[in-house]
């Protein structure tokens, strides 16, 4: 590009950051990028796709140093000390933009990647944490469903976690629904009293790799130390009824890291066969999220 047609050039950096702080989608600025090298190197090293996120969404401040230092979106390996400053920015500017393009008004359902691990399993694999991923409670001519071990104290609450499609999100809203057992006399519905929801990332994924469970002791253990929740919602209250049950976060919640907890509290349903209070849910998780 001819330096006499580059606003950049001619109007210099304080008055051509004004200008481009205007910009509030995402794609324009990536659009700026490829003017030229010399605009994509202004875009880089002035963090603009930053400060379009913290206008976006404020409350991103609070999270930055997670994003630019211990990254999990986008880890970056530095080899040369000369260069490890620029890789930095780029990289930063690459999650930025990301970012910033998840925050567009654009949302889907199908956001869960896998199901990691469960507090507890009845009868494993029959009962597993993987058939809360099915669309319906039937498959076939089976019931599909998770179900905790039973408990003879119905405070005792139990543990899901599930793996996001993406390592970074806008989640606004989760949906569960508990299962109602149509082969038991009565047709009893195994519902939590309230739900919880944590968000975070793992301390180490190399344990996370090697150590992911469903229903054996471990497996509880493995969500209570193996994970930093960076954020914990609200207890909301379950109604006891075999329907999708939607739950609106108080604010969208960014969650970095991709990992999502479903903490189920209290029992509802005892189970006559044996007297112990149980869970089952046949769909745990579906989210209403930006990526």
């Amino acid at each position: 590009m001819d330096n006499c047609g580059d606003f950049i050039q001619l109007l210099g950096p304080d008055m051509s950051m004004k200008i481009l702080m205007h910009l509030d989608n995402p794609a324009d600025l990536i659009r700026v990028c490829l003017v030229s090298s010399s605009w994509r190197q202004f875009v880089t090293a002035n963090g603009l796709c930053k400060e379009l996120c913290l206008k976006l969404l404020p409350e991103i401040s609070s999270v930055a140093h997670t994003i630019e230092v211990n990254n999990l979106i986008d880890p970056v390996k530095l080899k040369q000390r000369d260069g490890s400053e620029l890789e930095c920015l780029r990289r930063n500017q690459r999650v930025y933009a990301f970012l910033a393009r998840a925050l567009n008004p654009f949302t889907r359902k199908d956001c869960i990647s896998e199901a990691i691990s469960a507090s507890s399993t009845d009868n494993y694999p029959e009962e597993s944490i993987h058939n809360t991923l099915e669309p319906q409670d039937r498959i076939e001519h089976r019931a599909s469903y998770w179900s905790s071990e039973g408990q003879n104290d119905p405070a005792v609450s139990e543990t899901l976690i599930y793996k996001l499609m993406a390592k970074m999100c806008l989640v606004t809203e989760i949906h569960v629904q508990p299962f109602q057992a149509f082969f038991q006399y009565g047709f009893p519905i195994y519902s939590s009293k309230a739900v919880r929801f944590r968000m975070g990332h793992p301390r180490l994924l190399e344990e996370l790799h090697s150590d992911t469970g469903d229903s054996s002791t471990c497996s509880h253990k493995f969500a209570d130390n193996k994970f930093i929740w960076t954020y914990i919602s609200p207890e909301f209250p379950m109604v006891q009824e075999n329907c999708l049950q939607k739950f609106k976060l108080p604010e969208p919640v960014l969650c970095i890291g991709g990992f999502l907890q479903v903490e189920l509290l209290g029992r509802v349903q005892r189970q006559e066969m044996d007297g112990l209070y149980y869970i089952w849910f046949s769909l745990s998780l579906s989210l209403s999220l930006n990526f």
